[in-house]
């Protein structure tokens, strides 16, 4: 019998905002397979909702990041050199727009409205790279949460969709970059979950409605099966696997004109 052994790897965890949240269901499993952990969380609002987590998988690092902040995600890198002296896997789970921006159509995006998330949600993972990439000399293991509106039209997700495919992208482009130096870098494309971050989405009960009745599983996927993926991915079982966006959706994204 074959398990998932974590044991002595050290891992980043950006993004996980309450016990929702995919980063969370992640962090239980890297937490399970031995992995010791650094978590972050957003402001001091935030810090009361991610505090009782970190303790919960006895998190080595608990940091203040908002990556429009000087300074603060470069801090967090610090913080993980002193303590731990390298990095083994990384996961980025942060996105953001406007309010007005989700809510209105790509056509009428202001610039600024446009830059802010495309700086929040795609840049953040390019500066995190950079980061890493020193404290990763033994290799290591870089993912990023996408959905399926970066590859298609998905109603009401408007700027996100073309924010998520340039971050899609930019996984892309890393994986070549840092490949030389087993540095992997990958997408986890993950299916409607309800999350904090989703409920920000318009008609998002329309969206898991349509999500399981076009599925080849029939259902929706839960917060469990992304983390079980991204324990995969951060583990030696996919060390031929980068630049990849790996759906876990039920199969969601390979419907097309589907009758029932």
């Amino acid at each position: 019998m074959e398990l998932i052994d974590m044991k002595g790897r050290k891992g980043l965890i950006v993004g996980a905002a309450n016990e929702h949240s995919l980063a969370w269901s992640a962090a239980r499993h890297f937490h399970h397979a031995g992995a010791e952990l650094a978590l972050t969380y957003l402001n001091d609002k935030a810090r009361p909702h991610v505090e009782p987590l970190a303790r919960e998988v006895n998190a080595g690092l608990l940091l203040p990041c908002d990556v429009t902040v000087p300074g603060q995600l470069e801090a967090v890198f610090e913080a993980i050199r002193q303590r731990w002296g390298r990095l083994d896997f990384l996961l980025h789970a942060i996105a953001w727009a406007r309010k007005e921006e989700l809510h209105g159509r790509l056509t009428d995006c202001s610039a600024e409205g446009f830059a802010e998330s495309m700086v929040i949600s795609c840049h953040s993972l390019i500066r995190m790279a950079q980061l890493a990439e020193p404290l990763m000399d033994r290799g290591g293991s870089l993912m990023t949460l996408s959905y399926f509106g970066a590859e298609k039209v998905v109603d009401h997700y408007n700027v996100m969709g073309p924010v998520k495919a340039a971050l899609e992208a930019s996984v892309r482009y890393l994986a070549h970059e840092l490949g030389p130096r087993n540095i992997r870098v990958n997408t986890l494309s993950a299916g409607a979950v309800r999350t904090r971050a989703a409920s920000g989405i318009e008609h998002f009960d329309e969206l898991l409605n349509e999500s399981a009745k076009r599925a080849p599983l029939r259902r929706t996927v839960d917060a469990d099966e992304v983390g079980r993926t991204a324990l995969m991915l951060a583990s030696d079982y996919t060390t031929g696997i980068t630049g990849e966006v790996l759906h876990v959706d039920g199969g969601f994204h390979v419907a097309g004109m589907v009758f029932h």
